[in-house]
């Protein structure tokens, strides 16, 4: 159980940083500031998705979709690893 984790957990992580990217991708086609606050300052992407949710819906539930399977990885990973320690969280 603890590999299926790990291997959830990594296509997860692969996920959100493949969409994650598009929507930086398109900050920047939309202003040099937007893409360069998305990159040094914390949750301006949020802000960006939220004021351009017609144009980032997709990438942006895709990245969540993401997220979701990596935090089912991380748990199962965790049971796992308990498991075959011989004790439980």
């Amino acid at each position: 159980m603890a590999i299926l984790g790990m291997v959830l957990t990594i296509v997860g992580s692969l996920v959100m940083l493949v969409f994650s990217i598009q929507i930086l991708i398109q900050a920047f086609k939309t202003s040099i500031a937007w893409g360069i606050g998305s990159l040094v300052i914390p949750f301006v992407l949020l802000v960006y998705v939220a004021k351009n949710w017609q144009a980032t819906k997709q990438p942006f539930l895709r990245m969540l979709g993401g997220f979701v399977v990596m935090i089912v990885g991380s748990v199962l990973g965790i049971f796992g690893a308990a498991s075959s320690a011989g004790t439980t969280p």
